[in-house]
């Protein structure tokens, strides 16, 4: 009974809306993932911490902009392109995640995700669900409950 499980996990296939933050590509679950767009006339939030880029309003919703590079305690981009932003809710809410560039979606198989590796950067390892070893090139599954989640404990603390 245990090998049949094995079997059928190894078939089972994942989705993933890939990202560019600072370099590292990152992976985002794709059923988290509402929509991607280009971040207009972001209002700044007083007294927000500086992971909270602002809030917009996306097709009358109101969306809070999160800046993964500050999330990620990476310096800002100085090369002076618009950052794009990945569409995620959690609980009802709308946030959208502030990333350099967009990629292609992967799937890739369920099986194929490890435990974070020891030498992963510690400020990506608290936000990462695993990661997968594609070819040359390492990609950070981002767990989204945890990069918003500690968005809330910050603004509970202010």
């Amino acid at each position: 009974m245990a090998s049949n499980k094995t079997q059928s996990s190894e078939g089972a296939m994942v989705e993933y809306v890939t990202a560019m933050i600072g370099g590292q590509l990152f992976g985002l679950p794709i059923s988290r993932v509402q929509d991607v767009f280009m971040p207009e006339r972001v209002t700044r939030v007083p007294l927000s911490s500086r992971e909270i880029a602002g809030v917009l309003n996306l097709r009358g919703r109101i969306v809070t902009v999160v800046d993964m590079r500050a999330r990620l305690g990476l310096p800002q981009p100085e090369d002076g392109k618009v950052p794009m932003a990945v569409g995620v809710d959690l609980r009802g809410e709308s946030y959208g995640l502030l990333i350099d560039q967009i990629g292609e979606v992967l799937r890739l198989p369920e099986a194929g995700m490890e435990e974070n590796p020891v030498n992963l950067d510690p400020r990506m390892a608290k936000l990462a669900g695993g990661v997968h070893r594609l070819d040359g090139q390492l990609m950070v599954v981002l767990d989204v409950d945890r990069v918003l989640e500690l968005e809330t404990k910050v603004q509970m603390a202010a």
